[in-house]
């Protein structure tokens, strides 16, 4: 079964017809919500996936580094990767916050202009965050939150 046809029977927004070898998983959630948890679920099930979340810019000889000054280039960095890997036939997993829609639509035209499937998930739960993200600047990242038409919540 492709990657597709065994994630999109959640949703009626993806073709299930279509057996592409390739697609893209966009992942969303508050910090802590189990975006990383359940990217690492997807690899271990759909062949020739890759993983990208801006926060893996920060990453240096295994130590994360967030500098908020880069935070831009850091989402540059993240969608040149997410495109780049697409148009190489990968299947890509994509987890960050995402809390408006003008934040994903970036990836969402890209796989709209290019016929690449796309599946939207919105992680709801709350493990706590690994990066000790302020519970204010939680709150208002939550108060900001934007739904998607017919994304998953889990």
């Amino acid at each position: 079964m492709s990657w597709l046809k065994k994630y999109s029977q959640e949703i009626g927004n993806v073709k299930k017809e279509e057996d592409n070898k390739n697609g893209l998983f966009i992942i969303r959630g508050l910090p802590g919500s189990g975006k990383s948890t359940f990217a690492k679920e997807i690899i271990s099930n759909v062949k020739n996936c890759t993983h990208y979340e801006a926060d893996m810019f920060f990453v240096q000889d295994g130590q994360y580094n967030y500098d908020r000054n880069k935070i831009g280039s850091a989402h540059e960095w993240c969608l040149s990767k997410v495109k780049e890997d697409l148009m190489d036939g990968k299947t890509v997993i994509v987890s960050n916050t995402f809390t408006t829609l003008r934040e994903m639509s970036p990836y969402i035209d890209f796989c709209k202009s290019n016929s690449i499937p796309f599946v939207v998930y919105r992680m709801t739960k709350n493990y706590g965050n690994i990066h000790n993200v302020p519970e204010e600047i939680v709150k208002k990242m939550n108060d900001r939150f934007q739904n998607y038409p017919g994304e998953v919540i889990k």
